[in-house]
Parts: structure tokens; C-alpha cells; sequence
């Protein structure tokens, strides 16, 4: 139980946080945080208003030592993190796909997961032009909503989180051989859908 002067430094750390202001000032990054990872409108704006009221309901967990944006961001990383884990629950019936992973051995390292020098893909030009560089982020967009949920997820994770590999293997609950079947499927499928739509 706190001491008192717990409750004080704990109410005076929550008195740092102004609920009143978060709509406005962190409910556009957050939304967008959530939707590159979710790629659902609704679902995002959902996971946003769930993380205000958890924050509400949190505030005496704030302990200053973070600004209050990076507080509600890890709130939602958590949210985001449960939407991944329902996603991808049946995952643990899949069986080993050993001609999956044979061809992740012909094109993939199998110490780093990246791609063995001869089957790199070819760099993309965006160029310096915005413009190009905005159709290119387009045309990635849409391809990454093609994904499966569940590579989107572990790719969100791996790629844009660049959360170690660990770490996405508990949250979600995987096998090491099916999170780099799954890692060597998105790279392949993004890699074909790019070389389609964009060279």
C-alpha cells in the first residue's frame, strides 16, 4: 500500500496530464499510428478512444518519467499488440511448411532473415521528387493491405516497430519456423506486388 507521500508524488505526476487536451493534440498521430498497423479505419479509431479511457482510467500509473505522448503511445502499442494476438490465435495449428522454409533457405539468410545477396531485390528509385516519393508510399500501402492480417501484423512488429524477433514470437504467440515462413511470404509478396505496380 503508498505511504502517503507516494499518494502525493503520484497525484502530483497525474496533475502532469491534461485529459482535456489529448483529443486534439494526440488523437490524429495516435489514429495514425494505429492504422498503419491495423489497416482498418474503424479499428483504429476504436483502438484510440480504448486507449483514452484506459489512460483515464491510468492516470495514476503515469510516473512523469515519459512525455504524455509517448505514454499514450505505448498504451496503444499494448492495444494493438491484443488485436494482433486475436488475429493470430489459429496460427498455432498450422503445420510445419518444410517447403515454405526450404525456399526461405534459397533466398533468406537463415541467421538475420534478410535477403541473400543474388535474390535482393533491386532498389526502388523514388528519386527526389515528392511526388514519385508519394506514389510510391501509395502503391506500398496498398500492397501491404493485401497482406493477410497476421503477416501485416508480424511485419508491423518486425519492420516498423523494429521489435526484436523475441518479442514478436511471445506476443503472438508463434514458432520461430512459422514467423520466418511468414517473414519470407510478406518480403515475397510485397516484393511481386511492387515490381507489378510500381516498376
Amino acid at each position: 500500500m503508498p505511504t502517503e507521500n507516494e499518494d502525493k508524488t503520484l497525484t502530483e505526476q497525474s496533475l502532469l496530464l491534461d485529459p482535456k487536451k489529448w483529443v486534439g493534440e494526440y488523437a490524429d498521430y495516435l489514429f495514425k499510428y494505429a492504422f498503419l498497423r491495423v489497416r482498418n479505419d474503424d479499428l483504429a479509431r476504436d483502438l484510440v478512444q480504448e486507449t483514452f479511457l484506459a489512460a483515464l482510467k491510468g492516470l495514476t500509473g503515469f510516473d512523469g518519467r515519459s512525455s504524455e505522448r509517448t505514454w499514450l503511445t505505448a498504451i496503444l502499442k499494448f492495444k494493438i499488440i491484443d488485436v494482433y494476438r486475436k488475429e493470430s490465435s489459429g496460427l498455432n495449428n498450422i503445420k510445419k511448411l518444410t517447403e515454405e522454409e526450404s525456399l526461405q533457405d534459397d533466398f533468406f539468410n537463415t541467421d538475420d532473415g534478410h535477403w541473400k545477396k543474388e535474390h535482393a531485390p533491386k532498389p526502388f528509385e523514388t528519386g527526389q521528387d515528392p511526388l514519385q516519393a508519394k506514389e510510391f508510399n501509395k502503391v506500398l500501402k496498398v500492397c501491404m493491405q493485401k497482406l493477410p492480417v497476421l503477416w501485416a501484423s508480424v511485419f508491423a512488429m518486425k519492420h516498423l516497430d523494429e521489435e526484436k524477433t523475441e518479442v514478436i514470437l511471445s506476443e503472438l504467440r508463434l514458432t520461430s519456423a512459422n514467423f520466418w515462413v511468414i517473414i519470407h511470404r510478406t518480403k515475397l509478396s510485397l516484393r511481386a506486388c511492387l515490381q507489378k505496380n510500381w516498376l
